[in-house]
Formats: C-alpha cells, sequence, structure tokens
C-alpha cells in the first residue's frame, strides 16, 4: 500500500516512532522476548512491532503486503522470519529479517494461501515453514543460501491437517509438526534432498495438538484442546506419557514454556497461566489473567516471562512471587473514534466494540476502561467543561461517564431507533446533538438530573455519520450515508443549507473561520463548500484507492488530515489543497483520525484495532 507520489515521506520523513498501541493478540506463539533479554517482538496487521522492554521505544520491520500470521526468531537471535495470509490460490511470503540491522534478508515464497508456522533449528541453518489448509505442504529453508531445500506434504491423507511445527533443541534436521489427530516426527536427508516423516504412536489417544515445546532430551510436549499435555519421545516416535488424568486444563491447552529447571508452565483458553512440576503436571501456582493465553514467552534463564492473550493484553509475571503485571493492553476491535480534551494533548479517549478507553501520551498507556459488554461505541466526546464522556451506542442509548473513575452518570433510553452512530456537544454543555442509523438528528438539552428531548430533525433518510457544532451553538453540520450534507440552526431547528454529491459521506469539518467547511467519503474525493449559499469550491482527489474516514483540521485552518481504506495518513496544506507528508504504518483501514491540541502528535485508529501516535511534522 506503499504510494508512489513524492510526497510519500514515511517513516524517515514523518517519523513514526512516538508508539503504536496493539498487539495482534489472536496470533498462537506471536509475543515473543528476544534473546538479547531487551526486547520484545510480536506482529500486528502487516508489521512486526520490536519493542524496548525498558525505553519502549518501538522499531517496525514492514514488507509484508497482507497480515502477518506468525511469527519467529533464532536462537541466537541473529534472525526474525514472519509468514503472512494472502488469498486463495495466491503465493503467501515469508520474510527473514536481519534483527540487528533490522532489514529484509530474503523473501521466500513457495506456500500458497497462508503461513500456518515457522520454526529455526537450534543451530540456525534451516528455516521449517507450514503451509496452512489450502497449502498442506512443509518446506525447509536453507538460511544462509536463502533457498528452499525440500518440501512435502504435511500430513498424510489419513490425518488431519498440521497447524504447528516445532524443531528438536539439538539437531537441525529434526523437526516435529502436530495438528489434528497427528504428530510427526520429520528427519532432514540433505544428501538426497529430502525429507522423512515418522507418525508418532499415540495408542488409543486421540487429540487436536494446539501447541508444541521442545526440552534438552530428544522429548517435545505438546498442548491439547482437550486441555491436557502429551510427551512424545523423538527417538523411538511414542507418546511416553500424557496428563494431567484428572483435573484437565479449562478451554485447552495453547500455549507452553518448558524451564530450565525442567519446570513446565502451561497457558490455557480459560485464561489460567500454571506452574507445573512432575509427570503428573501437578499445579503448584497459577494466575488468572484476561482472554485466553495465546503466548509464553520467557526473559533470559526464566526468572520472568511474558504472557500474551487473544484481548490484546501483555502481561509480565515474576517467576518466584508468581504475580503478573500488565504492561501494555489495546483494543482488539476495530476503533470506531477518538477524541482529545479541549485544550490538553496528556490524554485521549478512544471507543470500539465493549469499552471506552482513556490514555496518557507521554507514557502511552491505558489510563482508565470503561467496560460495556456485549454493546459497540460508535462515537465519543468529551464535554467543554471536562465534567463527563458521552458515547453513542449501537443499543439505541445515549451513556455519559465520568472521565476520571468511569462510573455512569447518566443513560438517555431509546435516543434513536436503529442505534446512535454520532455525537456532539456544545460549548457550553447544556446540549448535545446525536445522529442515528434511522438519519435523524435529535437535540438534547442536558440538566444536573434532567435530560429533555428538544427537537427532532428528519431529513437524513440513512444512517448520520458525522456531526461538528459551531463555535457559537446556534449551527451543526451533519453528514450522512443517503449522499447529503446539511447545515441546521440549531436554535429555529430548520435547514439552512444542503449539499449533494455523488458519494455517501464520512466526514466533514469546519474550517476555524467557519466560513467553509470541507467533506469527503466513499468518492474518495475531498470537497470545499462555502456554507453560506452551499456552493461547491473545488473538489481535489483525496485517495487514489478506498473511502476517506476520517478528517480533522488544525486550529489554523493552514492544515488538516485525512486517512481511509488506503491505509495512508495524509497531511494536507488547506488553501493549496497538496499533501505535504504521507504516513504509511497502519495494516487496517483507518477509521478516525485527529490533531492533538498542541500541534505535537497526529493520532489515527484503524479497524484492526491499532492506535498510531504520529510525530506533526516540523512546518511552517
Amino acid at each position: 500500500h506503499r504510494p508512489t507520489s513524492p510526497a510519500c515521506l514515511g517513516p524517515s520523513g514523518w517519523h513514526l516512532d512516538l508508539s503504536l498501541l496493539s498487539l495482534a493478540g489472536h496470533i498462537l506463539c506471536g509475543l515473543i522476548c528476544h534473546p538479547d533479554k531487551e526486547h520484545i517482538l510480536y506482529p500486528l496487521g502487516c508489521t512486526v512491532v520490536i519493542q524496548e522492554l525498558d525505553s519502549k521505544k518501538q522499531t517496525f520491520l514492514r514488507g509484508h503486503t497482507d497480515n502477518i500470521s506468525c511469527v519467529v526468531v533464532s536462537r541466537d537471535g541473529v534472525y526474525v522470519a514472519s509468514g503472512q495470509v494472502t488469498f486463495m490460490g495466491f503465493k503467501a511470503d515469508i520474510i527473514l529479517w536481519d534483527f540487528q540491522k533490522k532489514e529484509l534478508l530474503a523473501r521466500l515464497s513457495l506456500h500458497k494461501g497462508n503461513i500456518e508456522d515457522l520454526a529455526f533449528s537450534p543451530n540456525s541453518r534451516y528455516l521449517v515453514s507450514l503451509g496452512g489448509q489450502d497449502d498442506g505442504s512443509v518446506v525447509v529453508w536453507d538460511v544462509t543460501k536463502r533457498e528452499g531445500v525440500c518440501g512435502s506434504p504435511a500430513s498424510a491423507r489419513s490425518a488431519g491437517n498440521a497447524t504447528v511445527v516445532a524443531c528438536s533443541s539439538r539437531r537441525d534436521e529434526v523437526f516435529v509438526t502436530a495438528g489434528n489427530g497427528t504428530i510427526q516426527v520429520w528427519e532432514l536427508d540433505l544428501a538426497n534432498r529430502k525429507i522423512r516423516p515418522t507418525e508418532c504412536q499415540l495408542g488409543k489417544v486421540r487429540r487436536v495438538m494446539m501447541c508444541i515445546q521442545a526440552n534438552d532430551d530428544n522429548d517435545f510436549f505438546v498442548g491439547t484442546s482437550s486441555g491436557d499435555i502429551l510427551q512424545v519421545n523423538t527417538n523411538n516416535k511414542v507418546m511416553t506419557k500424557y496428563g494431567p488424568q484428572k483435573k484437565k486444563f479449562s478451554l485447552g491447552v495453547t500455549a507452553l514454556l518448558l524451564l530450565k529447571t525442567g519446570d513446565l508452565i502451561v497457558g490455557t483458553g480459560g485464561g489460567v497461566v500454571a506452574l507445573c512440576k512432575g509427570s503428573s503436571y501437578k499445579v503448584m501456582k497459577q494466575i488468572q489473567v484476561q482472554g485466553a493465553v495465546t503466548s509464553l514467552t520467557c526473559r533470559g534463564q526464566g526468572h520472568q516471562f511474558f504472557v500474551g492473550t487473544n484481548e490484546c493484553q501483555i502481561y509480565r509475571v515474576n517467576y518466584t512471587s508468581f504475580k503478573e503485571e500488565l504492561i501494555a493492553a489495546c483494543h482488539k476491535d476495530a476503533v470506531h473514534d477518538i477524541v482529545f480534551p479541549l485544550g490538553s494533548s496528556k490524554v485521549f479517549v478512544t471507543c470500539s466494540k465493549n469499552d471506552i478507553r482513556v490514555w496518557h501520551t507521554p507514557k502511552n498507556r491505558e489510563l482508565l476502561r470503561i467496560v460495556v459488554p456485549n454493546m459497540t461505541c460508535h462515537a465519543i466526546e468529551i464535554m467543554r467543561d471536562g465534567r463527563s464522556i458521552i458515547s453513542a451506542w449501537n443499543d439505541g442509548k445515549i451513556r455519559a461517564f465520568t472521565p476520571e473513575t468511569g462510573r455512569l452518570m447518566y443513560v438517555i433510553n431509546h435516543a434513536h431507533s436503529l442505534g446512535v452512530t454520532a455525537i456532539a456537544a456544545t460549548s457550553d454543555s447544556k446540549r448535545i446533538v446525536s445522529g442515528g442509523g434511522e438519519g435523524q438528528v435529535r437535540v438534547w438539552e442536558i440538566g444536573e438530573k434532567t435530560r429533555k428531548l428538544v427537537e427532532v430533525l428528519k431529513e437524513h433518510v440513512c444512517a448520520v455519520s458525522c456531526i461538528k457544532i459551531k463555535k457559537n451553538d446556534r449551527e451543526c453540520v451533519t453528514t450522512s450515508l443517503d449522499r447529503t450534507c446539511i447545515v441546521w440552526d440549531i436554535l429555529r431547528f430548520v435547514r439552512k443549507q444542503m449539499f449533494l454529491a455523488n458519494t455517501l459521506f464520512k466526514c466533514v469539518c469546519y474550517h476555524p473561520e467557519e466560513y467553509q467547511i470541507i467533506t469527503s467519503g466513499t468518492d474518495r474525493k475531498i470537497a470545499y463548500w462555502e456554507v453560506f449559499d452551499g456552493s461547491a469550491i473545488r473538489e481535489v482527489e483525496g485517495s487514489a484507492s478506498g473511502t476517506i474516514n476520517g478528517m480533522d483540521i488544525t486550529s489554523d485552518g493552514a492544515y488538516f488530515v485525512t486517512g481511509g481504506e488506503d491505509h495512508l495518513v495524509k497531511l494536507w496544506d488547506y488553501n493549496e489543497g497538496a499533501v505535504t507528508h504521507v504516513g504509511v504504518g497502519h495494516s487496517g483501514n483507518i477509521t478516525r483520525l485527529k490533531i492533538c491540541p498542541e500541534k505535537k502528535s497526529i493520532v489515527s485508529v484503524s479497524a484492526d484495532g491499532a492506535i498510531l501516535l504520529w510525530k506533526y511534522p516540523d512546518l511552517p
């Protein structure tokens, strides 16, 4: 998605090195602590994020054309490999990276559709890749020559699909694949360029394998969806033991971590992280985390380890005390809106499915989480007096919360029949203007203990997508998916102007002097309009591909930013109508973006749950 325009200044011209708040938590073993004990790596969309543990500084490895499906680091820490998904029938790339230089070494393409899993041999001579269900093959790559050695179908026709792969911790030529009812030990015959599998004898045990961990004694531990752990010996290809026999782990064993002491740390689908000892896998200590555990990775010898969950949370756990500490968290679903409080850049608020979160900008950490289960928040606004966060929800309710504690202040029930899709507040904090999925615009009067519907404005016939109120609180502009943009008088409650265009309007901004507005939507064009008579002033091409979903303008009106389905953040000169900077970083569709009040940074949010903080460029 890299643009060809000469204005593209990427990470060097427009710094993305402030921060990226998210983690693709659904990827098994996606969170990895580097052997240097100073960095963690994790995927987000098309990007591999490398983060320093102490300074929190982030570096990004970019090169994939679609979402990353797996990441692995070599035992010596020299190489990083990542695989991606792509469309059925197309080649899915594996990229080999140099960790120190943070650069792409090779692009390996043989698999189709999806890379299921990757593993480095103990001495980093080989990289083993496992294709997805539509590909069904396993390939061994020579790391130094950057070429494939040999490949084979990953599982016999009589067995299920292989989904995980792990290399022996002693021999470069031995690795194991496992999946639905199958565990196979493979040996590489380099002279004949062949890999030969041997099916492990499991007796009457039938399991779906979810994760593998190798020890130093030619044994592999395999976690299953049934909640038990199988121990397989690679010499005689036989399952030697399995357990626990009685109390199995709830919702399956989704991650394993073998420590130097011989103890095993088990992560489960129920969010339990347990320390197990002995062949009976007796639980000695356990903690509960939020979401299913997808990654376990140790720092150094295991005095400290990290836990990643499918709720996009990262925990740091001290081995001796066995207490968890939440070090990173983000939305796991699409982020729909982002707002700053009036005149402050230190905090901002985002909303998504199930929750609203307040973030501290300097430290990039979560301050507050307001949870409303099984509901989606479409839009938020912070009242000018700073006393409340008002929010628009898909159940047709407007909810207001205190920004410090997240306490529910009031609920306006049945605010709209098809969900509340847009919301804005007047500068005196006494009125709210809301838009609904049915197209109505409603004005509410907010008192100390009362909420009263003042007027219903019925002009739009489709969902209202954006609302902006003039500084004097006498006028507002609304955009809708019915191809209209309407300026309302919200004192007399009449329509003042209507703009029609061949686009589903997604966003609108008043110029700070309020004599013009700019709009954009599905036609990829940015339109300038005269508020007084509704005439079109000019139209510029806003994107080469995809809808523009969000825009924001600076307080002096000199520049504005846009973002949408081309995954690019663009900074525009308002008067020239030309792009000055382009930011490449998002992997999903950008949903909204805001320039912070002090013009230090730009925050953009996207459909893959990412929040990106961009350094605002130095401009004349």
